[in-house]
């Protein structure tokens, strides 16, 4: 009987299929055109974007949306380079995220022999990114390393993880491999654990709960646990959405002084599935964010509950098994009824908190959600994204995520919208940009384009880097650098055949976010400030 034989590009797409990937973003080249033999004959979607970095974001996208691992297809050498920035985006956000390039031929690896596309060891740059990386020598290992590659990216934290096949492996001919389904781990807080953070739990009288993007998969758990103790629901931003409009819900920043005071008055603190990262806990680096004296910390990342602050007790767990055990292990009491109280008294007051500017910014977010109320709003790094992440009332989880936390880059929402759209073609996407952010990646409106993406780009034009003039006008230092010039966006909307807006006044977003809902294809509406009426400096 004759064994069948394909290369390693085709088993590789025969692989990808086998382990649910439906879509891949990438850039062909000639150091990975025998990796696209067979791609099209197969079920899996490709998605070109303008440049790698938009393949990276486009993953990212996806997967926030989708839940699977997003996975994008790149070249050697530029091709790499150019996606290790989404790569580190994806890696400070836990992002599941496959990324599969070429490498040159074995025999030329580490020699710096001039080849096209050569780094002197890219195998170990890509190694400080990744939460694993793999070069295929041995073109019989492509199963097993597949294998493990979506094993780690279902188990524990996730990240980026990377796999390079060399340019004379790609066209190898091997019978295909057995495939066998990854193993999918992750911890489980014991019982001697539950019951201290029970005991912990039923002696409170202040309880509040503090949810960051790890949480996001235990909402039902973790309102029934707020019920349960009558605790007040403090969500991160990539929390935001959780408890929507539950009574229980604080849809503000641990970095705002009215969020701070709930939190140093609390007697207990349980926090789930957040890092307590700076770009959420200390936005404004102050250094103010309060000492919680009795705090619990819930994540699935054993060195991250190392890392500071100091709790009372850390759980390694998944947040549904951990807050369903200690649910179940509380006594049956009646709260004692003023969490709801000081939940509203804090959505109040950190919103009064906040200046004209912003609270009007944070009005064109709750426009967007009134008038699209399916939709996802993803955010770059730009003022009214920042606003968003100091006070936003999300509609529910998951339709609220940006790039302005964490590894913070520009340029990430534009084409992260349009994987997001990929992995749901159920209600539009709204990418919120600003002039500055969205010429690092301007030209994935094509790629939208190209595939008649849901995405509606609402551009916030400010003429510049605004946010970093007033740092600089604020520490005294002369502005410098922070106007760059821009386009007409709309101009370069319809050049690619997409529908654009500028807004003469801001009451008209709502018509025209309805106008562009309704367009099988991506559409832009420039907010500008000061030539849409209603915009505040």
């Amino acid at each position: 009987m004759t064994v069948p034989m394909k290369t390693v590009g085709e088993t590789l797409v025969d692989l990808l299929e086998a382990h649910q990937v439906d879509v891949v973003f990438g850039i062909p080249g000639v150091h990975t055109v025998e990796l696209y033999r067979g791609l099209a004959a197969s079920s899996i979607r490709h998605v070109t974007p303008r440049h790698e970095q938009g393949a990276g974001f486009m993953a990212d996208g996806y997967a926030r949306v989708s839940g699977k691992p997003g996975v994008a297809l790149v070249i050697t050498g530029p091709g790499l380079t150019n996606i290790i920035t989404a790569m580190a985006q994806a890696r400070q956000d836990s992002i599941p995220m496959l990324v599969i390039s070429g490498v040159n031929r074995r025999d030329s690896l580490g020699h710096g022999r001039g080849l096209l596309h050569e780094l002197p060891d890219q195998h170990a740059m890509i190694g400080t990114v990744a939460l694993y990386s793999h070069t295929l020598l041995n073109p019989g290992d492509l199963a097993s390393v597949m294998e493990h590659a979506f094993s780690i990216l279902s188990s524990g934290r996730p990240g980026p993880v990377h796999v390079e096949i060399p340019t004379d492996v790609m066209s190898i001919r091997i019978p295909a491999p057995p495939v066998r389904k990854p193993l999918s781990t992750r911890p489980r807080a014991d019982s001697d654990m539950l019951q201290a953070a029970a005991n912990l739990v039923a002696s409170a009288s202040r309880p509040v709960i503090v949810c960051g993007g790890g949480a996001l998969t235990a909402e039902a758990e973790i309102r029934g646990l707020a019920e349960r103790i009558d605790a007040p629901v403090v969500t991160t931003v990539n929390a935001r959405g959780l408890l929507a409009g539950h009574p229980l819900r604080v849809p503000a920043s641990p970095s705002l002084e009215t969020v701070r005071r709930l939190l140093a008055d609390a007697d207990l603190v349980v926090a789930i599935g957040t890092e307590m990262g700076q770009t959420d806990f200390d936005m404004y680096v102050d250094g103010r964010f309060p000492v919680l004296a009795n705090l619990i910390r819930i994540d699935i990342d054993a060195t991250q509950l190392a890392r500071g602050p100091h709790a009372s007790l850390s759980i390694l767990s998944t947040a549904r098994e951990a807050v369903a055990g200690l649910s179940a292990l509380l006594p049956e009491t009646e709260p004692l009824g003023s969490g709801q109280a000081h939940a509203k008294a804090a959505r109040s007051e950190a919103l009064e908190e906040l200046s004209p500017k912003i609270r009007m910014e944070i009005g064109i977010i709750d426009a967007v959600y009134k008038a699209l109320p399916g939709c996802r709003i993803v955010g770059d790094s730009t003022q009214p994204v920042y606003a968003g992440n100091l006070y936003c009332d999300v509609p529910a989880p998951g339709r609220w995520f940006n790039s302005a936390t964490g590894y913070g880059t520009l340029g990430y929402a534009a084409p992260a919208a349009v994987g997001a759209a990929v992995a749901d073609l159920s209600s539009p996407v709204v990418c919120l940009t600003g002039d500055g952010g969205f010429q690092f990646s301007l030209a994935e409106i094509g790629s939208a384009a190209d595939i008649c993406a849901r995405v509606i780009y609402l551009v916030w034009n400010n003429d510049g880097y605004q946010e970093i003039e007033t740092y600089m006008v604020e520490n005294g230092i002369t502005p410098e650098g922070v106007r760059p010039a821009a386009p007409d966006f709309c101009l370069v909307a319809k050049a690619y055949g997409v529908p654009a807006i500028r807004l003469g006044s801001l009451d008209d977003l709502p018509s025209a976010l309805a106008q562009a809902a309704t367009r099988n294809g991506p559409s832009l509406i420039e907010i500008h400030q000061t030539k849409t009426r209603g915009v505040t400096r």
